[in-house]
C-alpha cells in the first residue's frame, strides 16, 4: 500500500512543488514587499483558526475510517461528522463577519482576513472528501483533487493579483478553488450518510480524539508562524515578506515530499496496526522512516547549497537580498518540522492518544516565542529563522521522550548514517561548481546534486533505495495498461 501510494500521489506533489516556486516567483512581482507581508501574516492567521476549529473531523474522519468501515458504522461516521461539520461552518461564517466588521485594522488588512477566513470551512469540507479517499486507498481520486486545488488555487489568485486584489489575491484562490468544485464531489459523500444518525456518543468520542490534535496543531502553526508576527511587531511588514518569501522556497519543498510521503505512508501505517498488531507497525513505520531520510536529508542540503541561485530566479528583487540570507536555516527548520510532525508525532495519532499529544507542543511553542524575542532585535530576520531552528529542536526532544512511553516509532540509524554520507558527497560536488549565478548556476548545482547523492545511495544501498527500485518498477510494470 505505501509504494502504491509513493506512485500515485508522486505527480501531485511534484504539482506542488512546482507551483510554489512559480507561485513565489510571480506573486512576489505582481505585490509590493508590504502586500505580500499582509498576505502572510493574513495566510498564518487563516491556518491558525482552521486547525483551532475544523482539522478535528478531519483528522477524526482519516483515522477513524478503517476502524468503522463496516455497513453498519461507516454511515454513522459520516452522518456525525459531516453534520457537525456543516453546523459548525455555518456559526463560524456569521461570527467571522461579525469580528471583521468591528477589526480594528487598516482596511487592506482586514479585506485580506475576512477573504482568508471565509475559505476556511470550505477547504475543511474539501478536505474531508480528500481525506476519506485517501483513508480507503483511492489514490487516483484523492491525487486528482490535489492536482485540481493546486493549479485553480494558482490560476485564479493570479488573476485577483491582476485585476488589483493586491494582498488578498492568493487567498482568493484558496476560498474560490474548493468552492468550485465542492458541489460536484460533497453530495457523493453526503449520500454515504443517508442512513446513518449523528450520534452523540461518536461525536464525543471523534470530538475528544479530534480536538486534542486540533491543539497540538495550533501549537504547531503557533511555533511555524510566531515569527511571522513577531517580525511584524519588532521591525515591519516588508520585513514579513521577505521572510515569508525564502519561508515558503524552502519549508515548502520539503513540506511537499513530507506530505507526499505522509499521504502514502499514513494509511499503510494505521492499516498496518488495525490489521496486523504493533509488530506489522514497526516494519511498516520503518519503512517509512528510511524513505524519509533517503528523499529528504538530500532535499533539505540541496536547497541549502543553492540558496543564493534559487533566490535569485525565483524571488522578486525587492525580497531578494535577505531572503537568500535566511533559506538555509529555514531549510534545516523545515526537514526538522517534517520528522517531527509526519513521524515521530504519528506515535500519539496511531495509538490515539491524542491527548498525550499536547504535552509535547507548549514547550517547543512557548520556547520559539522567547528564542524570536531574543534573536529578532539582534539579528533581524535571520533570528526569526535560527529561532524557528531552535523551537522544532526542542519540539524533536519532547516528541522523542514522550513517544517512547506510548508507541515507540523505530529509527534506522544505519541508513541514516548513510544518507548523511551521501549527502555529505553531494554537497562536495555542489561546492566545487563556480558561483556562475542565476540559471545557470540553479540548473548545474541542482543536476549535479542529484546525480551524485543518487549514485552515492545506490552504490551504499542507503536506506535499502535498491530493493525501493524494484518494488516501484514492480508497482508500475502490474498497473493494467490503457488500450486505445
Amino acid at each position: 500500500m505505501f509504494v502504491r501510494g509513493l506512485m500515485g500521489y508522486l505527480p501531485a506533489n511534484l504539482l506542488q512543488a512546482l507551483i510554489g516556486v512559480v507561485s513565489i516567483l510571480v506573486f512576489t512581482r505582481l505585490l509590493t514587499p508590504e502586500e505580500f507581508g499582509i498576505y502572510a501574516l493574513s495566510f498564518a492567521l487563516m491556518a491558525l483558526v482552521h486547525v483551532a476549529v475544523f482539522s478535528w473531523a478531519e483528522a477524526a474522519m482519516e483515522r477513524h475510517w478503517a476502524a468503522e468501515v463496516s455497513p453498519n458504522r461507516q454511515p454513522v461516521l459520516y452522518a456525525t461528522l459531516y453534520r457537525a461539520l456543516l453546523v459548525l461552518s455555518v456559526a463560524f461564517v456569521i461570527v467571522i463577519i461579525l469580528v471583521c466588521a468591528f477589526l480594528p485594522v487598516s482596511d487592506v488588512l482586514r479585506s485580506a482576513v475576512l477573504v482568508a477566513l471565509l475559505g476556511v470551512p470550505v477547504r475543511s469540507l474539501f478536505n474531508m472528501v480528500k481525506l476519506a479517499h485517501r483513508a480507503r486507498g483511492d489514490v487516483v481520486r484523492a491525487a486528482g483533487l490535489d492536482i485540481y486545488y493546486t493549479l485553480c488555487v494558482f490560476a485564479v489568485g493570479v488573476a485577483a493579483a491582476f485585476i488589483g486584489a493586491g494582498a488578498s489575491a492568493p487567498l482568493i484562490g484558496l476560498l474560490v478553488a474548493p468552492l468550485a468544485i465542492l458541489p460536484f464531489i460533497l453530495p457523493t459523500e453526503l449520500a454515504k450518510a443517508r442512513d446513518g444518525i449523528c450520534e452523540g456518543a461518536s461525536l464525543k468520542r471523534y470530538a475528544r480524539y479530534g480536538y486534542p490534535i486540533s491543539l497540538s496543531l495550533g501549537m504547531a502553526l503557533a511555533l511555524a508562524s510566531t515569527d511571522r508576527f513577531m517580525l511584524e511587531w519588532l521591525m515591519n511588514a516588508a520585513a514579513v515578506g521577505a521572510y515569508h518569501a525564502s519561508y515558503s522556497i524552502a519549508n515548502r519543498t520539503l513540506d511537499v515530499i513530507f506530505i507526499w510521503l505522509g499521504a502514502a505512508g499514513a494509511p499503510a501505517m494505521i492499516m498496518a496496526l488495525e490489521r496486523g498488531g504493533q509488530s506489522a507497525l514497526s516494519v511498516a513505520a520503518k519503512d517509512q522512516f528510511r524513505i524519509f531520510m533517503l528523499v529528504a536529508i538530500p532535499a533539505a542540503v540541496g536547497v541549502a547549497l543553492v540558496a543564493r541561485p534559487l533566490s535569485e530566479v525565483v524571488i522578486g528583487e525587492a525580497l531578494r537580498a535577505d531572503s537568500a540570507l535566511v533559506t538555509p536555516w529555514i531549510a534545516l527548520s523545515a526537514l526538522m518540522s517534517g520528522f517531527l510532525y509526519y513521524y515521530f508525532n504519528q506515535a500519539f495519532t496511531l495509538a490515539k492518544q491524542t491527548r498525550v499529544l499536547l504535552l509535547t507542543m507548549p514547550l517547543p511553542a512557548v520556547a520559539n516565542i522567547g528564542f524570536n524575542w531574543f534573536l529578532i532585535p539582534r539579528m533581524g530576520i535571520e533570528g526569526a529563522a535560527i529561532a524557528t531552528v531552535l523551537g522544532y529542536g526542542v519540539g524533536l526532544c519532547v516528541s522523542i521522550a514522550v513517544g517512547r512511553h506510548v508507541l515507540p516509532m523505530p529509527v534506522a540509524w544505519r541508513d541514516t548514517g548513510k544518507c548523511l554520507i551521501c549527502a555529505g558527497v553531494m554537497a562536495l560536488a555542489v561546492i566545487a561548481i563556480p558561483n556562475l549565478g542565476g540559471l545557470l548556476e540553479l540548473v548545474l548545482k541542482s543536476m549535479a546534486g542529484a546525480v551524485v547523492y543518487a549514485a552515492c545511495a545506490y552504490l551504499l544501498d542507503a536506506a535499502g533505495v535498491r530493493q525501493l527500485v524494484v518494488n516501484l518498477k514492480t508497482e508500475i510494470l502490474s498497473r493494467p495498461k490503457v488500450r486505445a
